[in-house]
């Protein structure tokens, strides 16, 4: 490889190699012509002496960075001392003698061991965010009022501290100079059991805690204002009861795991009876888990809603369940409109975002026990309720189809059960037919045009007045706020729809690790940490980062192998596109690649419907 400048140097490089490791060192694929051992690669001799590479810190874990150095240090000593007679990494060969390649691991299990690690690393973050940024912006007395959260997370974190360094030093030995015994995972993962009854603690308190947060939110100015700031911080990127839930969402994938370990292992495998008995403890509790997620999944979207929503301040109710959320387009007198619409399981509410205050006001409602639907020409359908009739247009067919038919489950769910009064609390000032805008303090924006109606829903845009907060709905964006990212803004600028169903899939879907990123018409590939979760992708410049580069919703987009047209030449890659907006991907291996299309394709497949009404 000739040298160039800094710059052209690093993209030639990513262009020509691939990247392997718990740490995503480059080094080149096992079909090229390796020629050293990354320099920051451990040596993984361990002993009793203070020169091992995997050195720990005072608190009794591994500290991988200070392991880094002193690896690369040892590495500089040894080059300086090389003669001759020496390659690259200090070993003496012959001229002419082939020079060693690396192998990596190639087996399934492997690559699961390796996937545990990685989001391991992002849920101990998640963790600390919640522990540790978030109780330091706290007061003594909010702090006490939360103390059963910080408490359990507390304890939970010196496990997983614990649990992580075991599994970077299980990983280390499968990659390097272990025996073959090393190549297993279920041992360290039935060693660190021991902390599911502290799991189950927190299953049975967590929804208390999400109540208590709501509470002291909408009754606590100070608390209020703290909650709203933190949220605004570059560190918290979701909504801090999105973060409460995570522990539930572990366990969840620490069980897909397991149970794809024990699919791929022989009966005599010597890992096989380990995982077994780990997934055998795990299916109890996860069982828990499912049992209550969707009603803590509810409860976290209304207490979200309620604070975007503008208009209508009793919506958090114990009986009440969001089914629905997504643009449609109102026909009105002055037009189409686009409009917001939210299917509960007992009303229907429609209304725009202020471009001033980026929340949802309420300009109309439907009680789901009146209502009745009626199909119309194209991808048109008209909502009746009480004396009045709204009829909307949907971007797609598939689309329509959908919200007609849930809208029909709703409103015969409802009738099946005894009446109960609605509360409005301050929609009484507006009316189903908006013709009481001004009344209620905001007047409509300008209608659009058929053509423009039809472009905004069918390419994800929304009116060029309230696109201030994400100007290009489709690219990736500088990290924002982390409410911005949240599936309810990210419907109204793609035109896009989600439901509950689809939170509760999103739930068990979530990924980390090193990818290497594209763009449509560069040339050089740029390694980043990528996590994904809650229908979005944050970028890293690597695991140890507080704070993501940038982020990119994926509700619209689609997901698969680059086309022909798109000429990239390399193995694992796959393509996300949304209109004109196209990003390319490259994973380490067959088994990452395809891990990361189904965990992608649980976000980009809602857009397509293929899981209608099931």
């Amino acid at each position: 490889m000739s040298k160039t400048s800094g710059g052209k140097k690093a993209t030639i490089i990513l262009e020509k190699t691939n990247y392997h490791g718990i740490n995503g060192n480059v080094s080149l694929d096992r079909r090229g012509e390796l020629v050293t051992t990354p320099p920051n690669r451990y040596d993984l001799t361990l002993g009793s002496d203070k020169s091992s590479s995997l050195s720990r810190s005072e608190a009794g874990t591994y500290d991988i960075t200070q392991a880094e150095s002193r690896s690369r240090n040892n590495e500089n000593i040894a080059n300086n001392n090389m003669g001759p007679a020496t390659n690259g990494n200090g070993v003496h060969h012959d001229e002419g003698e082939p020079k060693k390649i690396r192998k990596w691991p190639t087996e399934k299990s492997y690559f699961l061991a390796k996937e545990l690690l990685m989001t391991e690393r992002t849920y101990k973050k998640d963790l600390d965010i919640l522990n540790q940024s978030f109780h330091d912006q706290l007061t003594p007395d909010e702090i006490e009022s939360l103390q059963p959260l910080f408490q359990l997370l507390e304890t939970m974190i010196q496990h997983h501290n614990v649990f992580l360094r075991d599994l970077e030093h299980r990983l280390l030995l499968w990659e390097g100079r272990g025996t073959h015994d090393s190549h297993r995972i279920g041992d360290v993962m039935l060693r660190s059991m021991a902390v599911l009854p502290l799991y189950e603690e927190y299953i049975e308190s967590h929804r208390e805690i999400l109540e208590r947060l709501n509470d002291m939110f909408e009754n606590e100015s100070r608390f209020q204002q703290t909650y709203k700031d933190f949220e605004q911080e570059k560190i918290c990127y979701l909504p801090i009861t999105y973060l409460v839930l995570k522990p539930l969402h572990r366990l969840m994938h620490y069980q897909l795991v397991l149970e794809r370990l024990t699919d791929f292992y022989s009966d005599e495998h010597i890992d096989r009876a380990d995982c077994q008995g780990v997934l055998h403890m795990l299916n109890r509790i996860t069982d828990t888990v499912r049992s209550v997620l969707p009603e803590s999944e509810n409860y976290v979207l209304l207490c979200e809603l309620q604070r975007d929503i503008n208009g209508f301040d009793s919506l958090i109710q114990s009986n009440r369940r969001l089914i629905r959320q997504g643009c449609l387009l109102k026909h009105s007198k002055r037009g189409l409109q686009q409009r917001m619409f939210f299917l509960f399981s007992d009303i229907l509410l429609y209304g725009t975002k202020s471009p001033v205050s980026q929340t949802f006001r309420v300009l109309g409602h439907v009680p789901v026990r009146s209502l009745i639907t009626e199909n119309a020409e194209h991808n048109t359908f008209i909502i009746f309720g009480g004396h009045s009739a709204i009829t909307v247009s949907a971007g797609t067919t598939a689309e329509k189809t959908l919200w007609l038919a849930e809208l029909a489950k709703a409103s015969a769910d409802i009738k099946s059960k005894p009446p109960t009064q609605l509360t409005f609390g301050s929609l009484k000032n507006c009316s189903s037919s908006e013709e009481g805008l001004e009344t209620c303090g905001l007047a409509p924006p300008p209608p659009l045009s058929q053509q423009q109606a039809n472009n905004n829903l069918t390419n994800g845009g929304a009116n060029t007045s309230s696109t201030n907060e994400m100007p290009m709905p489709g690219t990736i964006s500088k990290m924002p706020p982390s409410r911005s990212n949240t599936a309810l803004h990210v419907c109204w600028h793609r035109g896009a729809t989600v439901g509950l169903s689809d939170h509760l899939v999103a739930a068990e879907n979530e990924l980390s690790g090193y990818l290497l990123r594209k763009f449509k018409n560069s040339a050089g590939w740029q390694k980043l940490w990528v996590v994904f979760t809650s229908f979005c992708l944050y970028f890293y410049k690597s695991y140890q980062d507080d704070y993501a580069l940038a982020s990119l919703p994926l509700l619209g987009y689609s997901v698969g192998p680059p086309g022909y047209q798109d000429a990239v030449q390399k193995e694992f890659v796959f393509k996300l596109s949304f209109k004109n907006h196209v990003y390319f991907f490259r994973a380490e291996s067959d088994h990452t690649y395809n891990r990361w299309l189904e965990v992608l394709r649980s976000t980009t497949q809602t857009q397509d419907f293929k899981n209608m009404i099931s």
